[in-house]
């Protein structure tokens, strides 16, 4: 930022410029007029100037050189003010009109943070700030916990103080220091991602831990909806609204609103980003707290601000409530189908959700024959499953609509090569059959003990998914990677787990995941975590916004917005 104190010389300067260029105009004008009166031999001009009294003409010169002095210091002031603002950048904002596109080349998120000393000040004012026990925290082992996942690889780095928050006052008081001392502020709940998404800052971050804001403020029922902290768990929603006797669940949560995830309820349901959030209420880096809408359904009222934040991982704003869109609690049975490749099971998926009683699949979850392998070798569950390709369902609606929905299933699953359809006997063995789809990772890292797991997330339009999961798995086979795969596939979405030892096959798994990545890039898709398919323009229209409403770049600095080509090669 340009220094006051230039500024306000540089403003003196110019007045001292203007008023001496009023004051020497009347001199001006009278020169002009005795140049246009005068003659050949000058003559005009001095009988014009002898017409003044001596004295006069004596205080009038000393006048004249006084004005002059002043308009030449004035001058060589301004010029060498504007040339030390030119040279300190505080023109840079400001594009000439005769430049055309030579400036328009994309600009760099900044990344000038805090020293050290300015960290620990920041530290210090916290304390004083929030100074109940437990809520500041330094120690070396939470720092690491809340800033890395050993199963991400991404670079991570400490944060270097933990803050525990219990309100939007809370999290305003440690923005507003945060700032201060331009110390970057990272927000943290559930720990459930995977892609480095609460990783520290290498010169020092805040860690915002939101997990205590979990309570349920407001629930109306008769409008089907309910405000909440940014903390709170999906099931403990879903599980208060059953205790107190409301037919209503929500049906998506988790870190959606940071991430824009999806989930086993997509295919019925959609992702984060459809219309499960009414509003929400945010904290933004200047200190401000605003909500981005009202309660009602519909409103004609600008952009949706509210999608601004979803899917921006916390690089916008820090939300610390929001407005959930309830849906009816509906009757649901969990079956499963077995299938000869998961070509064929994918392509089954397709037909199914594509005819009339597509509306009444409320999940269907892909697990690969090794995923379905490593579930029994885990020793999580008491009953083994038969090891093949598998699709597990969660059909939903009356008896009646269960019914025709699961003779429809049984039928196409047959047409490709399934060879068994059974549903879950009991309430609890259909609640146990969907609790082993959550433990995907767990199952394949405890299938091969001493491996680490590298996993992946992609997304196809849904037509293209069979040829991608198939292609993946042949890729992944011919590589000799061990590997498990596990999907969304409802939606096009999929995860394929990808285990190694050592350096030399994390080199393999490396170069598997990208040959992954730009394979559903080339089928229209998209890659969690690499945004190379928005294309350039696109994600500098995202930086755009990120520059306006976060111009110190304090809030989770080196997330999301990738770097430009030019950036990448610079660097």
């Amino acid at each position: 930022m340009f220094p006051r104190s230039v500024t306000h010389v540089c403003l003196r300067a110019t007045d001292l410029f203007r008023s001496t260029t009023v004051k020497l105009s009347p001199l001006r004008s009278e020169l002009a007029r005795r140049s246009i009166g005068s003659t050949g031999n000058n003559s005009g001009r001095f009988r014009s100037y002898s017409a003044f009294s001596t004295s006069t003409r004596r205080q009038s010169w000393h006048e004249d050189v006084a004005h002059i002095g002043k308009f030449a210091v004035g001058s060589f002031v301004t010029l060498g003010v504007g040339f030390y603002a030119f040279r300190n950048g505080a023109f840079d904002g400001f594009i000439p009109l005769t430049m055309g596109a030579a400036h328009n080349a994309p600009e760099a998120l900044s990344s000038s943070y805090g020293a050290p000393e300015d960290v620990e000040k920041a530290i210090d004012e916290l304390r004083q700030a929030l100074p109940d026990e437990g809520r500041v925290q330094t120690n070396r082992d939470t720092l690491e916990l809340h800033g890395s996942s050993e199963n991400s690889y991404h670079p991570s780095s400490p944060h270097s103080v933990v803050v525990q928050v219990r309100s939007t006052e809370d999290v305003v008081k440690v923005v507003n220091i945060s700032r201060k001392y331009r110390v970057p502020i990272v927000p943290y709940s559930g720990a459930t991602s995977l892609e480095g998404h609460f990783s520290g800052y290498p010169s020092g971050s805040i860690c915002i831990n939101m997990s205590a804001m979990d309570q349920i403020l407001e629930i109306n029922e008769a409008d089907g909806d309910l405000r909440c902290q940014a903390g709170t768990r999906w099931e403990d929603i879903n599980r208060t609204l059953k205790e107190k006797g409301i037919p209503l669940f929500f049906p998506t949560i988790g870190g959606m609103i940071g991430t824009g995830c999806s989930g086993t309820n997509a295919v019925r349901y959609g992702t984060a980003k459809a219309e499960w959030f009414l509003n929400v209420t945010a904290v933004l880096p200047s200190g401000k707290v605003i909500k981005t809408r009202r309660r009602a359904r519909k409103s004609s009222a600008g952009f949706d601000t509210t999608k601004l934040f979803i899917g921006a991982e916390g690089t916008l704003g820090i939300v610390t409530e929001a407005t959930l869109r309830l849906a009816p609690r509906v009757p649901t049975k969990v079956a499963m189908a077995q299938f000869p490749n998961v070509e064929k099971a994918v392509s089954a998926v397709q037909e199914i959700l594509n005819t009339a009683y597509g509306p009444h699949i409320q999940c269907v979850e892909l697990l690969d024959d090794h995923m379905m392998s490593a579930i029994n070798t885990a020793g999580i569950i008491e009953k083994p499953y038969p090891v093949q390709d598998t699709l597990f369902f969660k059909l939903q609606g009356s008896p009646e609509c269960i019914s025709e929905t699961s003779k429809t299933v049984q039928q196409i699953a047959q047409r490709h090569g399934g060879s068994r359809f059974e549903f879950a006997s009991t309430d609890q063995e259909a609640e146990d059959l969907w609790e082993n789809r959550k433990y995907a990772l767990v199952s394949t890292i405890a299938s091969h003990p001493g491996t680490k797991c590298w996993t992946t997330d992609v997304c196809v339009p849904v037509s293209k998914l069979p040829q991608l999961v198939y292609e993946t798995k042949e890729d992944l086979a011919k590589a000799g990677l061990k590997s498990t795969i596990v999907g969304h596939v409802g939606d096009g979405n999929f995860h394929a787990l990808i285990l190694f030892r050592d350096e030399k096959e994390l080199h393999s798994v490396s170069e598997a995941v990208h040959r992954l990545i730009h394979r559903a890039i080339a089928m229209d898709g998209t890659s969690t975590g690499e945004h190379g398919e928005l294309g350039e323009d696109t994600v500098e229209l995202m930086k755009t916004i990120k520059r306006a409403i976060d111009p110190l770049n304090l809030f989770n600095p080196g997330k999301l917005y990738p770097q430009s080509k030019k950036e990448r090669e610079e660097s």
